[in-house]
């Protein structure tokens, strides 16, 4: 069985290496496009040199997160390799372009993360998911609740409930990331924050946000996205004292830092599971979540924007003692090469 797999951008780089090892071991002949929506090497390169995944065999370099640029060259690739189905991760334009191209060619497309919502519309990954899961031939969900989403929408394709890819690697790479790569502070001592949604890099969000930032007394690591470093820069944004900010960071590198920082502030949607999978309190920069079942059992709060919410909800984090497994026992990409070979 041949895949033409689509990525584009650090979670789905990070997601493609359990999966695409689970495929080479059940015989699948994998192709891989990195369609070039992240292009800089610390959010592209480093993934494929840090986790051993195999090098895209087409790299089509598009340094563009427009999904009706992508699709053409995709479709084209589609066409030459001739693979029997399409996988595409997530939520990104990679993706949405991805199952656009593979309808466009009649071949069948496979949708990890189906099912996800924020219930969200101002979001382009809302968008996003909708349009994919409505293409989809095969849905890979990480959990009942998506799954569920998917039947109340009518979706045409086959619903599958894998668990999350996302899972796999954390415990794959957390472990072997802090065998190899100290922490920036002591553990337990420090912040870790990301900021790179577009919503949130607007002048007057970012503002807001890094004023939160400034309200709280610990040291914040923040590894700034080269937008986030651009917004700031262009419109002489203050950065606090307590920020650290720094360049982005290689994958083992970040896995360290988070997985041993006494609260993760993000606005990644990755990030907010990778966090509960670390046991981490996290604090999420955003009016809505995807991840909806980590707000549910407290281990997760959202403040939007508001520097004073930001703060409180800080100081105040703490994981839950009794928080239960969620999304996966980290053997979702054995279910996932299962579920595609049944298809074939």
């Amino acid at each position: 069985m041949r895949i033409l797999t689509v990525i584009g951008n650090r979670p789905q780089f990070i997601k493609a290496a359990p999966l695409s090892a689970a495929l080479r071991a059940v015989g699948v002949d994998e192709v891989v496009v990195h369609t070039g929506q992240h292009y800089d090497d610390a959010l592209s390169q480093v993934f494929f040199d840090e986790l051993g995944i195999a090098e895209p065999q087409f790299r089509l370099d598009l340094r563009t997160a427009d999904p009706d640029a992508m699709e053409g060259p995709i479709h084209a690739l589609i066409e030459a390799a001739s693979p029997e189905l399409v996988l595409v991760y997530g939520d990104t334009h990679s993706t949405l372009a991805g199952g656009r191209a593979a309808v466009a060619t009649g071949v069948r497309l496979a949708h990890v993360e189906a099912g996800l919502r924020s219930g969200d519309l101002s979001m382009p990954e809302e968008h996003a998911r909708i349009e994919v899961d409505r293409l989809a031939d095969l849905l890979l969900c990480p959990d009942e609740r998506s799954a569920e989403t998917l039947r109340r929408e009518g979706v045409p394709g086959r619903i599958e409930i894998v668990g999350d890819v996302m899972a796999d690697a954390t415990v794959r790479f957390a472990p072997l990331a802090r065998e190899r790569v100290p922490p920036p502070h002591e553990p337990g001592t420090y912040l870790v924050a990301t900021v790179h949604r577009a919503a949130n890099v607007r002048p007057e969000r970012l503002a807001r946000i890094l004023d939160g930032f400034d309200r709280v007394a610990e040291t914040i690591v923040f590894p700034a996205h080269p937008r986030t470093r651009q917004t700031i820069e262009e419109f002489s944004l203050a950065v606090p004292t307590n920020v650290e900010l720094r360049e982005p960071l290689g994958y083992l590198e970040f896995a360290s830092a988070a997985s041993q920082a006494r609260v993760i502030l993000t606005d990644s949607g990755g990030l907010q599971k990778e966090a509960y999978w670390y046991r981490v309190p996290c604090v999420t920069m955003r009016p809505s979540t995807e991840w909806a079942d980590t707000v549910r059992v407290g281990a997760n709060v959202l403040v939007d924007d508001d520097p004073e919410a930001i703060a409180r909800a800080t100081e105040a984090a703490s994981f839950p003692a009794d928080a239960p497994q969620l999304y996966g026992d980290g053997r979702a990409s054995e279910r996932i090469a299962g579920a595609l070979l049944a298809r074939a």
